[in-house]
């Protein structure tokens, strides 16, 4: 998103016709959004001009949107077969891999009265994605469009806006086929739409700058102007170009003003301007992520601004080699990662920000330095975000280089030459991104392009990314990586001619291809959670890059199998909630002192993905169990012993193992369940380091509400998470399994200037839906799931209170326990106030 220059601001009055706030005349670009106030009709229209008719019975919808998450789930017919000619697909039944949620096209429609100060300005509509393919139409006419919706555009409507009158934006969003997604892509406008409006002789073009480092101190920025003032240009006219850089509290550190040669015959060029240093830089780091900003100010033929821009970035170095890996700033940084898909659990594929903030800031509290962006381009904001915290990102185009994959509508060779320009030109500034991925398990297929298992198409894609940027590496995640069906012991061709050799699952084969190919540099792209610790310890770490475990966050699609609605493997459920294992990654990716319980409730089985055993065992920290029932448990830890006490009694010792296969797990078979206490202790060089304990609770007898941020901002975007628990007397969680209150369904009530826009509760099982008919909800329903629940609330636009209302239904009848005299199935309403500000 191109930031503006000045504070231009939008507003929606009632129904969905927006009228602007602000001096438009005022500022040399207004980045205006459009995100409040369309009109949505769900299903197929025969003509673009029918949409207004229907308004009456149409949704008014805010964007961020997803119209697929809010569908009924579809369950398999009983003919529906698995498909298992594709391994890699994953076709269990006909909507396994969408989530169970059946494909469609949904309309979108808002009216725009531009303002008179807007004439003879330039003037664009800038889509940041439709899901899954898009059409966009004017007044009836269609001007443009996406066949690939990961990737935005935009569309200049200077010469095709009506002034003076009311104009009708319509956008089709068009889900395709089950088949053309392996997974839940969500649908509809999913991410922001703006308006832009600028100067119309002299401006920045879309994503127009190219900002590197060089030597931790200069700053080169590469800038694409258009000029096309109507002056006569001589020999030796220029453009005026001013360039300052301000500090991450705004103050200018560099500035510079140049004057660009101007040349009658290229009205669109990039310029390199001259270099401008930066004294004694702070570097950008994953712990310390300190952001510059570029201005770049455009004057025009009288010395007026003309137009300006801003972008934020830093000041580092990066390198990769078969040596250290990856190093930042001079030191080895692993990359220590998770891939997961763009979706955001129960709000879908709405892209967000907060969501998007609160998963980042979760990950990196359990030591994750790093994403991949699997298997197509995340939102904008997502790569602010990491910028910001610091974050290490992969970014990646693609899945599988072929028509099915990427959209549907038209064929991939058509996409590619496009799309290599808009992705790499809007995400080269961010110092978050440290390589590119061009397509994810590609040796499957034949019938890639040019018959030659991919090469041809990746030499092809890489020639033309680095056009656009030099300093950064390319890959494509490999799986299968060898080269034919018959041996697993050779690279395949593509494998090899990655300039960075990227492998799903196959880490053990990094031995013998670093041997067979010394100046190549490997990353395991993605890394199964079932295999966890091996695959991370067995690595040489000192050489590789890292690696990212696949789906560490359960999501929707790419199911096994009915009633699972999606991805089930990872090590923290659907409502980010951390399984016990989530504490085993912290203890192999962070230094702070941890040690976790973890009960083994099913042993990990053999359910195969693609050549790859993908069942990771089921852990609980629940401590309500039959009387003298034993269990088997782990401790992860990354201190050097553990001791276990139960109700205060030690049940032993157990050190830490230096084998790869045991290392920060150790496990404890035959503990017998007494009620009360069990408690584990881990030490380092002799002393206690970490404690957790889990204990038996007592009946459910009351709602607990947590909200997830102090600050609710009133932008009508904002969102709060609050999380919901039945608690016992003493204020603790119940997981009982027994304890029905537990499991009680829940009524959510908001009053205030927010709504309700997803419910969860962390079981991928259910059949409950996740957001209600409509998008903007004042009540919603969620059955509590082992004694938690979440709602996201969104904010409005006016700061105010909010009253969030928990009522529980009776879950049993009104009967006293004989034990505790505590009323059941009765927990009581719960009401919380929150404050947008």
């Amino acid at each position: 998103m191109l930031l503006s220059a000045s504070a231009g601001t939008a507003s929606a009055s009632a129904g969905n016709t927006s009228v602007f706030a602000g001096n438009a005349s005022a500022s040399v670009r207004d980045t205006i959004s459009l995100d409040r106030g369309w009109q949505f009709h769900r299903g197929d229209v025969s003509d673009v001009n029918m949409l207004k008719n229907l308004q009456a019975n149409d949704e008014v919808v805010n964007l961020p949107h997803d119209f697929l998450i809010g569908q009924d789930w579809v369950a398999p017919d009983a003919s529906e077969r698995p498909d298992n000619s594709d391994a890699g697909s994953n076709v269990r039944s006909r909507l396994s891999p969408r989530g169970f949620k059946e494909m469609g096209i949904g309309w979108y429609r808002y009216e725009l009265t531009p303002k008179a100060e807007w004439k003879g300005k330039r003037i664009l509509l800038d889509f940041q994605g439709i899901m899954l393919v898009g059409d966009v139409y004017l007044n009836g006419k269609r001007i443009g469009g996406t066949d690939y919706g990961y990737l935005g555009f935009d569309v200049d409507v200077s010469k095709l806006l009506k002034f003076g009158e009311v104009n009708e934006i319509a956008v089709k969003a068009d889900t395709r086929n089950p088949n053309n997604s392996r997974w839940f892509t969500g649908a509809g406008l999913y991410r922001d739409v703006n308006l832009i409006v600028t100067d119309k002789d002299l401006y920045f073009p879309r994503h127009p700058l190219f900002i590197r480092t060089v030597n931790n101190q200069e700053v080169k920025i590469r800038a694409n102007i258009f000029n096309q003032q109507k002056k006569a240009k001589a020999a030796g006219t220029f453009i005026p170009v001013e360039v300052r850089i301000l500090d991450a509290d705004g103050h200018v550190v560099a500035q510079q003003k140049t004057d660009v040669d101007f040349n009658a015959k290229w009205r669109d060029r990039e310029y390199e301007l001259p270099a401008i240093k930066i004294e004694n830089a702070k570097l950008w780091s994953c712990d310390t992520p300190y952001l510059y900003t570029a201005e770049v100010t455009l004057y025009d033929n009288e010395g007026k601004v003309a137009d300006q821009i801003r972008e934020p970035f830093g000041v580092r170095t990066i390198e990769m080699n078969p040596q250290h890996g990856l190093l930042v700033n001079g030191k080895k940084v692993l990359l220590q990662g998770f891939a997961n898909h763009h979706t955001l659990g129960a709000l879908g594929a709405a892209a967000y920000p907060r969501a998007i903030e609160m998963r980042l800031k979760m990950m990196k509290e359990f030591g994750f330095n790093h994403v991949r962006t699997s298997h197509n381009p995340y939102s904008e904001d997502f790569l602010r975000l990491c910028d910001r915290l610091g974050i290490l990102v992969v970014d990646e185009l693609y899945d599988k280089w072929l028509a099915q994959y990427a959209g549907g509508r038209v064929d991939w060779e058509s996409l590619w030459q496009k799309d290599i320009p808009e992705w790499v030109k809007r995400d080269r500034n961010h110092p978050s991104v440290v390589l590119w991925s061009l397509g994810n398990e590609l040796q499957q297929y034949s019938n890639l392009p040019f018959n030659d298992w991919g090469v041809t198409a990746y030499e092809l894609q890489k020639q033309l990314l680095h056009r656009y940027d030099d300093t950064r590496l390319t890959t494509v995640a490999m799986h299968p990586r060898y080269r034919n069906l018959d041996t697993d012991s050779i690279p395949a061709d593509l494998a090899v001619a990655t300039e960075v050799n990227s492998y799903n699952y196959r880490y053990m084969y990094f031995p013998g291809d670093m041997k067979r190919y010394p100046e190549k540099t490997f990353y395991q792209s993605e890394a199964s959670t079932a295999a966890m610790g091996p695959n991370f310890y067995e690595m040489d770490r000192d050489k590789v890059l890292g690696l990212a475990y696949w789906g560490a966050i359960d999501y929707l699609g790419e199911s096994m199998g009915w009633p699972v609605k999606g991805w089930n493997q990872g090590v923290f459920d659907l409502s980010l909630q951390p399984k016990p294992d989530a504490y085993f990654v912290k203890s192999m990716f962070s230094d702070e002192p941890t040690v976790h319980i973890g009960i083994i409730e099913k042993a990990g089985g053999n359910v195969q993905w693609n050549g790859i055993n993908v069942s990771a065992g089921k852990l609980s920290e629940n401590w309500n169990r039959e009387e003298g029932e034993k269990v088997s448990l782990y401790t992860y830890t990354n201190g050097d012993e553990v001791e276990l006490f139960l109700n205060g009694k030690s049940l032993g010792v157990k050190k830490n193992s230096d084998d790869p296969k045991l290392r920060a797990r150790i496990k404890w078979d035959g503990i017998a369940y007494a009620p009360g206490t069990l408690l584990a202790v881990a030490r380092k060089n002799g002393k206690v380091v970490a404690r957790h304990q889990i204990e038996t609770t007592g009946e459910a007898v009351a709602l607990k509400m947590v909200p997830d941020a102090e600050t609710w901002h009133a932008d009508g975007q904002d969102l709060m998470h609050v999380r919901v628990y039945a608690v016992d007397k003493k204020g603790r969680r119940v997981m009982d399994l027994k304890d029905k209150n537990a499991f009680s369904k829940l009524t959510f009530t908001v009053k205030g200037d927010a709504d309700i826009v997803a419910v969860d509760n962390g079981n991928i099982n259910s059949d409950e839906l996740h957001v209600g008919k409509k998008q903007l909800n004042k009540t919603a329903e969620r059955a509590l799931y082992q004694g938690s629940a979440l709602v996201i609330l969104r904010a409005g636009t006016q700061p105010s209170k909010v009253e969030l209302t928990v009522a529980c239904e009776n879950a049993v009848s009104g009967q006293k326990s004989a034990a505790s005299g505590v009323q059941k199935g009765n927990l009581k309403t719960k009401r919380i106030v929150l404050v947008t500000k």
